[in-house]
């Protein structure tokens, strides 16, 4: 196949993962609460126990990726397994957590850890590959997941209120589309190519865990990029309290997140070329200012008109976190680890945090509420902004590379 097609193709491939991804996911804190009947502490609870098993797998995903490396063999296998999510959610998740938490946790955490949540990072990883295969440029693929989860938010908070399932159904669909994609896609696989691949050695990966700018990129993504995911957890509970039924919070949240995820895809075409010019690290380091700010004014800020404005900086400074730590990766680590980097460094790490601060800010919204939690949240990553400074490598340094 030639570039264009594989470009099309990969495309589509993102576009459909990502709306079986935000069509599932997005809403499940929702979920959680109003159909399960859980409260903040339990919510995190699971959270933190998708995130151990998440943990699990987004090593062996990055180390198979890089010993694979164009092969798309994993992705097939992800992709089929996606397909179950629907059944999974209403006869097997749901009726566990209401007959015994614990199996229920455990059960839920296996599969969400091991699809969405760590297969989400492989994929994106694997385009990211493709794309420097097939020289296009990586956020002009993912702005197409970006408008995927934006149309599956539109349509989330309406589908849920009219029944909780039929966001995981639609999961479902929209994975077949995904696994269909896939195995009529004909990746050429060069003999140099799987030469490469075969060098790929665990003892050689372990080789990155005695890298100083290994721990330093360690650092940021600890207390920065995980905090994403411990600000967005709970943020449609907090928001549909906003209004004076939680089903027209519910409706409004998934437009709110629409619009959102409308916006980041816009500036996914974008931000390749504001990090091109701000330099890696600088674009970095505003992330997390943009975060903190965004945190500390959710607390201020009343009302869903406010708080919704605040929430749509996000669209802004996603795209340049996503954009900024594949770059940062490349530039700095060897281009063969790209995979073990991203889906260890990245997205292992980022869940690390996950698990460590979830359970804590979901008894701090029980007890002191959300304003005062995100108020000492956006001051951790305040402070982690300034480690970042000292700590990030500069552009202008020479690489770092690991011996096999």
């Amino acid at each position: 196949m030639g570039n264009k097609k594989i470009y099309i193709r990969f495309s589509a491939i993102m576009f459909f993962f990502f709306l079986s991804w935000a069509a599932s996911y997005k809403m499940i804190s929702i979920w959680l609460g109003q159909t399960i009947h859980l409260n903040g502490a339990s919510i995190g609870f699971l959270f933190s126990i998708n995130g151990i098993f998440t943990l699990v797998m987004q090593p062996l995903y990055g180390y198979i990726l890089d010993k694979l490396g164009s092969r798309k063999n994993l992705l097939l296998c992800l992709s089929g397994v996606l397909i179950l999510t629907g059944p999974f959610f209403k006869f097997v998740y749901g009726p566990l957590l209401e007959l015994d938490f614990l199996v229920g946790a455990v059960i839920g955490g296996i599969f969400i850890g091991s699809t969405y949540m760590a297969s989400m990072g492989a994929v994106e990883s694997y385009t990211e590959k493709i794309s420097r295969k097939y020289d296009f440029e990586y956020g002009h693929v993912r702005m197409w997941g970006s408008l995927g989860t934006a149309i599956a938010a539109f349509f989330a908070g309406s589908m849920f209120n009219l029944d909780p399932n039929y966001n995981f159904h639609l999961g479902s669909i929209a994975a077949i589309v995904v696994f269909l994609i896939i195995i009529t896609t004909k990746i050429d696989v060069t003999d140099t190519e799987i030469e490469k691949s075969e060098t790929i050695k665990v003892s050689s990966a372990l080789e990155l865990f005695k890298l100083k700018d290994f721990w330093m990129f360690i650092v940021f993504i600890i207390g920065i990029a995980s905090m994403y995911s411990i600000y967005d957890q709970q943020f449609p509970r907090y928001f549909a309290e906003q209004f004076a039924t939680v089903q027209a919070g519910n409706q409004m949240y998934g437009y709110l997140n629409s619009l959102q995820t409308f916006l980041e895809a816009g500036m996914m075409f974008l931000a390749p070329k504001i990090v091109n010019k701000l330099g890696i690290r600088n674009s970095m380091l505003l992330v997390g200012l943009l975060l903190a700010v965004r945190i500390i004014l959710t607390s201020m800020v009343t009302g869903p008109v406010l708080i919704s404005i605040i929430k749509l900086i996000q669209s802004f400074d996603m795209p340049i976190l996503y954009i900024s730590i594949f770059k940062y990766i490349n530039h700095n680590f060897e281009a063969k680890w790209s995979s073990i980097m991203y889906l260890v460094g990245y997205q292992f790490i980022s869940e690390a945090g996950v698990i460590g601060f979830s359970p804590l800010m979901g008894k701090m919204y029980d007890v002191v509420g959300y304003r005062t939690a995100y108020v000492y949240l956006g001051i951790i990553v305040c402070l982690f902004v300034v480690i970042s400074f000292f700590t990030l490598k500069k552009d202008s340094q020479v690489s770092v590379e690991v011996s096999e």
